[in-house]
């Protein structure tokens, strides 16, 4: 009995600490961003096309000619890849410029998500965050949406 007891308790416990995994697995930006959009432009220093979130990194001169590092947190490899992304379309040495939300304490990173875009030297918006309230653009090397 004492050992049928012992192993409920012990699966009841792994559940529980799997599905807390699950719970914080993925997190809400509340809070953490600022409201305005910023625009920065500049070097594309080094691109990490990973999920869940891929991550596009600029040498940015600042106002009076230092060089920062800007960090851009993007969507999936997978959805990057709806937009042409791969090391051959976007690589170190491309002049762009990404605007989204800045952290709230002032660090050089910001979110590509609600009204976020990427934009290559040429003008040409390369990534689009979704507008709020509606669903994000596949980009134009995504597969056709089938609708149910």
């Amino acid at each position: 009995m004492t050992s049928k007891c012992a192993k409920g308790l012990l699966s009841g416990a792994g559940l529980l600490v799997m599905s807390t995994g699950v719970l914080i697995a993925h997190h809400g930006d509340s809070g953490r961003y600022e409201d305005k959009l910023t625009t920065v432009s500049g070097t594309v220093a080094e691109i990490v096309l990973i999920n869940p979130h891929s991550t596009l990194v600029l040498d940015v001169k600042d106002e009076s000619g230092k060089v920062v590092k800007w960090r851009g947190e993007l969507g999936s490899a997978v959805q990057l890849r709806g937009w042409c992304w791969s090391k051959e379309v976007i690589k170190a040495g491309d002049t762009v410029s990404m605007k989204g939300r800045r952290l709230k304490n002032g660090s050089p990173y910001m979110t590509l998500s609600e009204e976020a875009r990427v934009t290559n030297a040429a003008g040409k918006d390369i990534y689009k965050g979704n507008d709020p309230g509606k669903p994000g653009e596949p980009g134009p090397c995504a597969p056709a949406r089938t609708q149910p």
